[in-house]
């Protein structure tokens, strides 16, 4: 009788936590059309962080997206994070971060909600289907710049809150945000706040979760890993002025060969990386990762298709998303001061910048790797015996960001999957580079996961950007059920 009368017990909390999620889903799902409103009001304003002409947007986006937040009954502070420095020597003030705080309760969890309102530039006359800042319904579709990164995503997370406090029912967790306006042009401020904000703001935080991200699939994912990001200029500078190629050509050694030859040592055709000591410290990949790589979804004939190529590097899924993923890799983004305007010009620049980017992964620390390209390319110029002169400089030095799968974290975060989606979330990493999870790993040493609700084919950085309102929906049910099983989590595991 005891087994059974605790069995009837534990039934019916299962039917209260069923009876209690079911009325915030019918609350979203009620409330879907006016999501779609606020994320058309949101996409409307052009938040570019890399035109300067356009900073008055960003910090009226800030001013927005803090009273939202206030509106929901959130203590909500707009830090100072100083000023941008123009190459013209004018000082821009940056945007606001956005600092929020819903509960208190000292015997809670308390999590960080971090994201950007910030969007990357976009002109209907770049290939747009649509105007970029009116948000256009398709197929179910919700097209505009920043509507997958990362406003749709910052607000189904306002959303989940907001159901909550709708509903009268009670936060199964402390919530902060952290809410930032210059992410896509390298968060500029924000990790000094994050550290002069150590002790306070994230004093009593437990875990901090990012939804910068998308799914690798149509099957939802949780992502556990990004690659940094080291950026270099190699400058080759040869004669005081450029030259006419008829009358100059065949005399002067040019700069253009000479960095066209660097660029052609920094990577093989097969896509080896030449660069001595840069393979060397990349962990072999594991039979476990390769056991978690071939359980993923991804489709290659698609992968394939969605670039337009006919031949990739590698044939094989485990060896494309492993070189995405958790290897480093080469790429060659241009060339300045080459001639590049439609029609010819036969011109002997006399001075060229090559750009090239090296996608770091853990165990590869960009100050080593900044002395590694260095030397390498400084020795390469050297057996040219060119006449002219190198410079090379690393300008941007992100590191690379991983975490334990395995953690409690990730758990909760698959059982959320699991009660929404009814599927087992793919574990995923990305190619890309989000500086800023590394920065809370380092200066807080809290766990950190992050949770994408955004599509495969949302277009990010593109023409066409979108996300489907069906992501867009069930991802704020997803984060409503997340932060109830994370409040499961005792406090002395965290």
């Amino acid at each position: 009788m005891i087994g059974q009368g605790l069995f009837s017990i534990l039934l019916l909390l299962c039917n209260v936590d069923a009876f209690e999620y079911d009325r915030l889903a019918q609350h979203v799902d009620r409330h879907q059309e006016e999501y779609v409103e606020i994320l058309r009001e949101w996409v409307s304003i052009e938040s570019d962080s890399s035109n300067v002409l356009k900073r008055s947007n960003l910090h009226h986006m800030m001013d927005v997206t803090a009273q939202k937040l206030r509106q929901l009954g959130g203590s909500v502070e707009l830090i100072h994070v100083g000023h941008q420095e123009l190459p013209d020597g004018q000082n821009l003030t940056l945007p606001k971060v956005v600092a929020a705080q819903f509960g208190n309760d000292v015997n809670k969890i308390t999590v960080c909600v971090y994201g950007h309102v910030d969007v990357q530039p976009a002109k209907l006359e770049d290939g747009w289907a649509t105007q970029p800042y009116n948000l256009t319904e398709v197929n179910g579709n919700l097209y505009g710049r920043g509507a997958s990164d990362n406003k749709a995503p910052v607000l189904a997370w306002i959303h989940a809150v907001e159901a909550y406090k709708s509903l009268d029912m009670e936060l199964p967790v402390n919530v902060k945000f952290l809410i930032e306006g210059m992410e896509e042009t390298g968060s500029n401020g924000l990790d000094s706040m994050i550290v002069s904000h150590k002790d306070t703001f994230f004093s009593d935080v437990d875990y901090i979760i990012i939804s910068d991200c998308g799914w690798l699939s149509t099957k939802p994912a949780l992502t556990y890993g990004t690659r940094g990001n080291c950026y270099f200029f190699a400058e080759v500078e040869g004669p005081k002025k450029d030259l006419h190629s008829g009358v100059y050509g065949g005399t002067v050694i040019e700069p253009m060969t000479d960095i066209v030859g660097l660029l052609d040592t920094l990577i093989s055709p097969s896509g080896k990386i030449l660069i001595p000591g840069i393979r060397e410290v990349v962990s072999a990949l594991s039979d476990e990762e390769w056991k978690m790589f071939q359980d993923i979804e991804f489709d290659v004939d698609h992968y394939k298709n969605k670039i337009g190529v006919d031949q990739l590097m590698y044939n094989n899924k485990v060896d494309l998303l492993a070189h995405r993923w958790r290897y480093p890799t080469v790429s060659i983004h241009g060339i300045e001061g080459a001639f590049s305007d439609a029609g010819t010009k036969t011109v002997i620049p006399a001075k060229v910048t090559a750009k090239f980017s090296i996608r770091q992964v853990p165990n590869m620390e960009p100050s080593t790797v900044e002395k590694q390209v260095t030397d390498y390319l400084h020795s390469m110029f050297a057996k040219r015996r060119s006449p002219n002169t190198l410079k090379v400089q690393m300008v941007i030095g992100a590191k690379p960001w991983l975490a334990d799968p395995q953690n409690i974290l990730y758990e909760a975060g698959k059982a959320a999957v699991r009660k929404v989606f009814n599927v087992e979330p793919d574990l995923i990493r990305e190619g890309g580079t989000i500086p800023i999870a590394k920065t809370f790993q380092d200066v807080t040493g809290k766990n950190i996961i992050m949770i994408p609700i955004g599509g495969f084919d949302d277009g990010l950085h593109s023409q066409n950007e979108k996300i489907s309102r069906y992501n867009y929906i069930e991802g704020t049910k997803l984060f409503i059920v997340f932060l109830q099983e994370v409040s499961q989590i005792k406090k002395d595991v965290v």
